[in-house]
């Protein structure tokens, strides 16, 4: 880290730390809610008999959803000028580099999650790298999380990264 470095050695000292975990429960009637909001009417979320059919004890939560199962609810006034509350991200500051905009994301699932399960997501730094761009220096910081249930069965691991640029 050089003393012009958009990385500040706060946040810099997180890179292998678990810096969120979080926890929510799972429930029917709120997934089938998110599936419907956002047009995905998969007969596993909502049909008993056709997931039973598919090998299922029962309806399944759409693996998609976890994430927004987790998440707690934040009042508008707390929120970063980006829109979220940077609970789950560890809350990192960047003040030479406050402009925030999702980097991407992926996700592979190895459970299903049911009515009634409660989910813990733990989220590591992975990476935080100082990069320059077309338009610019940025930072790319990247997080792994882990979804597990109250069995500690791993449901979800995701791999989320976002971009953090100068005003």
């Amino acid at each position: 880290m050089t003393a012009d470095s958009l990385v500040d050695p706060e946040s810099a000292a997180t890179i292998g730390q678990v810096v969120a975990v979080a926890t929510g429960e799972v429930y029917r009637r709120d997934w089938q809610r998110w599936a419907a909001a956002v047009g995905d009417h998969n007969p596993l979320w909502f049909d008993p008999v056709y997931a039973r059919g598919h090998g299922y004890r029962d309806i399944v939560c759409p693996p998609l959803y976890l994430q927004y199962a987790i998440l707690g609810v934040a009042a508008l006034g707390g929120l970063r000028p980006d829109g979220s509350s940077g609970a789950v991200t560890g809350s990192m500051a960047f003040p030479r580099a406050p402009r925030r905009m999702a980097g991407g994301e992926s996700t592979v699932f190895h459970l299903p999650a049911y009515h009634g399960d409660e989910v813990e997501m733990t989220r590591t730094v992975d990476s935080i790298v100082e990069k320059d761009g077309r338009s610019g220096r940025f930072v790319l910081v990247t997080w792994r999380a882990e979804y597990r249930n109250q069995h500690r069965e791993l449901l979800a691991e995701a791999t989320t990264s976002m971009i953090a640029r100068p005003a």
